[in-house]
């Protein structure tokens, strides 16, 4: 009778061994599909659901006429703006091996001011010329790149800001090549606000002189869990640190390194924080926490009424009035 008990339960547990292990590998395989689904545009545009986080992304914007009318004007000059400027593509390779493109556009006089401009999630750098037109009027050299694994430049991860940020000091080394006197302004929007912070914290040459962060974010860690669960109605804990560990495997960096926050924390270079009030994508309190965080001379505009990176159509005058304050003091 005991020796059949023994077989009974020798059974069972080799039947819950394997449930358990068939339990596991489904949750890494959907941890893994959902880091691939975040992390490599390639794969998201092959999901429905992309087309559905676009769409709800696109509709927690706000559309008023003012937004939707200055919208429009800005791109139709920046159109017309782009086919008269003077311009290169530039192509440098990262330090582990991919390709990066960006475009320069190059000041009508000589001058010692450049600007890097740097997108957001899933942007390219043609999201950023109507910035570029903006500077270009007042006589800076424009360097625009297309982050890793976006628009033109090759990657296997979208980097979070991490990785961009190292990246954005090849652009930085670019421009010092080319001059070493330039006074450097590092303007970024969403994820490129990020690696701009990131790039601030990162004791940069004493040429960068100030940095505009638009909307960014205080650190992918916290950004993975709250999307996580808006996105796909999933609990962050355990999925956003087991995320951590397949994306350290498959991509070399770590979610936690991406943050915006603890660079601040050790920036000396001076930061203009700006964000919309009605941001649903990354928010409002997030530009707070980092104005409270940075260690450096900083100011912070919050614009009413304005969505994710919609501030400088929201109200231009607030916007671009701030950033031409602080390069007079700063440049």
């Amino acid at each position: 009778m005991m020796e059949r008990i023994r077989i009974i339960w020798k059974k069972r547990k080799k039947l819950i061994l394997m449930i358990l292990a068939c339990l596991f590998a489904s949750y890494f395989l959907l941890v893994n599909f959902l880091v691939s689904a975040a992390l490599v545009p390639s794969f998201m545009e092959k999901l429905e659901a992309f087309d559905r986080i676009t769409t709800e992304s696109y509709a927690m914007q706000v559309h008023t006429s003012d937004i939707k009318t200055r919208h429009k004007q800005t791109r139709d000059k920046t159109k017309e703006w782009y086919t008269e400027v003077k311009r290169q593509k530039m192509v440098k390779e990262s330090s582990d091996g991919y390709s990066l493109v960006a475009e320069r556009f190059i000041a009508k006089k000589d001058s010692h001011k450049w600007v890097l401009l740097l997108h957001g999630y899933t942007g390219w750098k043609e999201e950023m010329y109507p910035f570029a037109c903006w500077y270009y009027e007042r006589g800076f050299h424009v360097v625009v790149p297309d982050l890793r694994c976006q628009g033109e430049s090759e990657g296997d991860f979208i980097g979070m800001g991490w990785t961009d940020h190292f990246d954005g000091m090849l652009w930085i080394d670019y421009i010092l090549s080319q001059d070493s006197s330039a006074e450097i302004v590092i303007h970024g929007q969403s994820m490129g606000a990020a690696a701009a912070l990131m790039i601030a914290g990162a004791d940069p040459p004493e040429n960068v002189k100030m940095a505009v962060s638009d909307c960014a974010y205080t650190d992918a860690y916290s950004m993975f869990g709250e999307k996580i669960k808006e996105w796909f109605s999933l609990p962050a804990f355990p999925i956003v640190d087991t995320a951590r560990l397949l994306l350290k495997l498959r991509g070399g960096y770590d979610l936690k390194d991406a943050s915006a926050i603890n660079a601040v924390k050790k920036s000396t270079v001076p930061i203009l924080f700006i964000h919309g009030d009605q941001d649903a994508m990354v928010s409002v309190r997030m530009a707070k926490e980092l104005y409270r965080a940075a260690d450096c001379e900083k100011e912070l505009l919050i614009v009413e009424g304005a969505g994710h990176a919609q501030s400088q159509d929201k109200d231009p005058e607030a916007y671009f009035g701030a950033i031409r304050t602080y390069l007079d003091k700063y440049t």
